[in-house]
C-alpha cells in the first residue's frame, strides 16, 4: 500500500464551469481532456503519484458521465475482445488500471463547495484529508504538504500560489522602456486550492456554506489556516484559452505537471 493510501483525496467535480461553455455544455468540466484524457485523470495520478489512492468525487452538473468514464476505463486503456452472444468481455491489459477505490458522491447540482464537502463527512474516517478543485493543474509537491501541515497543527491548510499577469508588464522612464516581461509572475499569493484538512473542518461547514467565504475566513480569523506556498507550475483551466494553452503544452512535451513515470 501507498504511503498516503489511507488518506481520502476529496476532489470537487460538480459545477458548471459556465466560463467553459464550448466544452462544459455536453460534459462537467472534469472531463475537458488534456491530451486524451480529462483533467481530472491528470490530477487524480498527480495524487497516485504520492501514494494516495483513495478518492472521493463530488459529483453535480453532468455527474453521471464521470461515472460512466470511470466505469468503462478499462475499455478505453486496452484492447478488448467482446463475445457477443454471451456478453463476456475480455480486456488485453496492456494499461493495467491505477489500484484506485473511487467513491462517486452525488453531492447535488447547486451545492456550493463547502456544501459539497459536508456532504461526504460521512467518508472520511480519519483525522485528516485533502480536498482539491476539479480544474486546477499543478506540480506541487504532496509530501511535503502534508508536513507542512502537520508541523502547524492547524485545522487547514491551502496552497498559495504567485499567479501570472495575463497582460505583459513594461517597466518605462524618461518615455523609454527599461524593461518589458511576458505575463510575470505577480507578487501576491491567491488560493490554489490543494488543501489538507484535519476532520474538524466540518464543525465549520453547512450545506449552503462557500468553501472560500464564511469556512476558511473563520478558521483564518481564529489563526487555524496555514498557507503553504507554492512557487512552481500552476494552472487553472477556467476559459477555452486554458484548454486550448494546456493541450498545446502537452501535445510540445512541455508538461511540468506530469510528475509519474
Amino acid at each position: 500500500m501507498g504511503r498516503n493510501s489511507s488518506i481520502p483525496v476529496v476532489i470537487l467535480c460538480g459545477g458548471m464551469g459556465t466560463r467553459l461553455r464550448e466544452e462544459t455544455e455536453f460534459k462537467p468540466k472534469p472531463l475537458v481532456p488534456i491530451g486524451d484524457m480529462p483533467i481530472l485523470w491528470h490530477i487524480m495520478k498527480l495524487y497516485g503519484h504520492y501514494g494516495f489512492r483513495r478518492f472521493v468525487l463530488c459529483l453535480g452538473y453532468k455527474g453521471h458521465l464521470i461515472k460512466e468514464f470511470f466505469l468503462e476505463y478499462p475499455w478505453r486503456s486496452n484492447d478488448v475482445t467482446l463475445h457477443l452472444k454471451s456478453h463476456r468481455q475480455v480486456v488485453h491489459g496492456a494499461h493495467p488500471p491505477e489500484d484506485w477505490e473511487i467513491t462517486f458522491a452525488e453531492t447535488g447540482q447547486a451545492t456550493p463547495t463547502g456544501g459539497r464537502v459536508k456532504k461526504i463527512e460521512k467518508y472520511v474516517k480519519g483525522d485528516l484529508f485533502c480536498v482539491t478543485y476539479g480544474d486546477g493543474l499543478s506540480n506541487v509537491n504532496l509530501d511535503a504538504l502534508l508536513a507542512f501541515h502537520r508541523s502547524k497543527k492547524k485545522t487547514a491548510t491551502l496552497t498559495a500560489i504567485h499567479p501570472m499577469s495575463p497582460f505583459g508588464v513594461i517597466e518605462a522612464s524618461g518615455g523609454l522602456a527599461r524593461s518589458f516581461k511576458e505575463k510575470p509572475r505577480l507578487e501576491g499569493l491567491i488560493n490554489g486550492g490543494f488543501f489538507v484538512f484535519d476532520r474538524d473542518v466540518f464543525d465549520y461547514l453547512q450545506e449552503d456554506s462557500v468553501l472560500e467565504e464564511r469556512p476558511l475566513r473563520t478558521i483564518a480569523a481564529e489563526g487555524g489556516l496555514a498557507v503553504h506556498e507554492h512557487r512552481d507550475f500552476w494552472m487553472c483551466m477556467d476559459t477555452f484559452k486554458d484548454v486550448e494553452r494546456l493541450n498545446h503544452m502537452w501535445a510540445a512535451g512541455e508538461r511540468p505537471w506530469v510528475v509519474w513515470k
